[in-house]
């Protein structure tokens, strides 16, 4: 385990697999953390110097007081890789992290050279929508969201297997100060302009069972960037991640390899 000390955050952070190879960056989902990609890591090639994190309120970083913003969860990253001496990575963000791969790339794109959106969109829900969780979790903790999150999370035969245990539990145990300030921070945003601007290499991974952000929705964020590509993991959840690690290992891989970067 290591500690990246940026002054107004420490990031938890963790680096694997081949110390030169070419760098992929692993962004969370609201309310997981690094631990999100362990399945597929497994399944990866050789040669990959892989970077995961967790967000500021998320996993064991610290967590300041909320709302954040956008641009916040972009910067953080941003300094862990410049820490980090990280260029021309692959950067792969699943739903908020997806968010913030964005924002990273129109900021930065010496740092990103291919973007994989995953669960994702330039826009997720709307603010009414987040200011109804945000209370909720405000009033009853965030085990009154936790059901319904894992409806969306999971497709239905993962749902019924008891792993799903472990997903409830890091859900309804990471801080409430990360919930809110990442809900805030997901509130406010709209990408569909400057990610309209993007040209790099995209790939866009939906789940034919997500609830929270739907296939159609994967699907029209990434067609945003000229010649992107998307895949649909049938039976996948939120989360293809952990419920399909195979198959988005398989995708991941290919897409890796077709734009050169292993």
């Amino acid at each position: 385990m290591q500690i990246a000390d940026l002054g107004d955050v420490q990031l938890h952070y963790d680096v694997s697999g081949d110390a030169d190879g070419a760098p992929v960056v692993f962004s969370n989902s609201l309310n997981t953390d690094l631990r999100l990609w362990n399945g597929v890591l497994a399944r990866l090639p050789k040669g990959l110097k892989i970077i995961r994190y967790d967000m500021r309120g998320h996993g064991l970083s610290s967590a300041p007081a909320a709302p954040y913003s956008m641009g916040t969860l972009v910067r953080d990253v941003e300094r862990l890789m410049d820490l980090l001496e990280v260029r021309d990575a692959v950067f792969v963000g699943l739903s908020v992290g997806g968010m913030i791969g964005q924002g990273l790339a129109v900021k930065r794109l010496d740092l990103v050279r291919g973007l994989v959106l995953s669960n994702t969109g330039a826009k997720i829900g709307t603010p009414e929508m987040w200011a109804d969780r945000i209370a909720t979790v405000k009033e009853h903790g965030l085990g009154a969201l936790t059901d319904s999150t894992m409806e969306r999370w999971f497709g239905k035969a993962f749902r019924e297997s008891p792993e799903v245990t472990l997903w409830r539990n890091m859900f309804s145990r990471q801080p409430v100060e990360g919930y809110l300030g990442c809900a805030a921070a997901i509130s406010g945003t709209d990408f569909y302009t400057p990610t309209s601007g993007l040209r790099l290499p995209a790939l866009g991974i939906a789940g034919s069972e997500d609830g929270s952000t739907p296939p159609d929705l994967v699907r029209e964020t990434v067609a945003l960037i000229p010649g992107s590509q998307f895949e649909l993991i049938r039976k996948a959840g939120h989360l293809p991640c952990v419920d399909q690690p195979d198959a988005y290992a398989d995708i991941l891989t290919r897409f890796l390899r077709d734009i050169g970067h292993i």
